[in-house]
């Protein structure tokens, strides 16, 4: 019976450290799924969106991952997770702010298509036409997926050069580069259908006059 009782109280906080840096994913799994929602909560705070939240909280347990074994057992070890979690999101914000005031100078949508010496006059204003749609769709995109579909489709760097300069997980930098082009996509389509709509509807309203005219003669 006082078998049955041990098996049924839930795991300690100190158990499940011990059980975890004995290698044991089961126990890491109880940790992530205690603490999800404080460690969310906290990024969410910093970052306002859902997509970017869970981002940067899979950031912070990969955080808290690498630094378990320097937990001290006397301390609180959910005020040591929220401690954890506030300092990244802190370092996140720095750098989100960095990367805001450089983006605009990395950021070249010229370098998606060379320019060509034959271009005729018209071919050129549309070019720059597609420039400034493109730069107005990026600036639609949260500065996360900005940045990682920039230094990859733009700047062309790897994904772990990518990963080493964000100083993010690579499975990260691909999940963000994806969201990011899809996105991407989205607006890009929303801002033509958009300036398409003007000429779609002035021939629309232009054929109606053409009848009027044709029946009074």
């Amino acid at each position: 019976m006082s078998v049955d009782v041990r098996a049924a109280q839930p795991a300690t906080p100190d158990s499940l450290i011990e059980q975890c840096l004995s290698g044991d994913q089961v126990a890491w799994e109880a940790i992530v799924r205690q603490n999800w929602r404080k460690v969310f909560n906290v990024a969410y705070k910093f970052v306002g969106k859902h997509e970017e939240a869970e981002d940067l909280t899979q950031d912070i347990f990969l955080k808290i991952f690498k630094a378990l074994a320097t937990f001290d057992r006397r301390a609180n070890f959910q005020t040591w997770i929220v401690s954890i979690s506030r300092n990244l999101c802190i370092d996140h914000y720095r750098s989100v702010r960095k990367e805001r005031q450089t983006i605009a100078r990395e950021v070249d949508t010229g370098d998606l298509q060379p320019a060509s010496r034959d271009r005729t006059p018209y071919a050129a204003a549309e070019h720059q036409d597609l420039r400034e749609t493109l730069r107005q769709a990026l600036q639609t995109l949260p500065l996360t997926l900005r940045t990682a579909v920039v230094l990859r489709d733009l700047q062309e760097l790897s994904y772990q050069e990518i990963a080493d300069r964000l100083q993010l997980p690579e499975g990260t930098v691909k999940s963000r580069i994806n969201r990011g082009r899809l996105e991407l996509a989205r607006q890009l389509k929303r801002l033509q259908d958009k300036q398409a709509a003007p000429g779609r509807r002035r021939g629309a309203t232009a054929r109606p006059r053409s009848r009027r005219s044709g029946a009074h003669e």
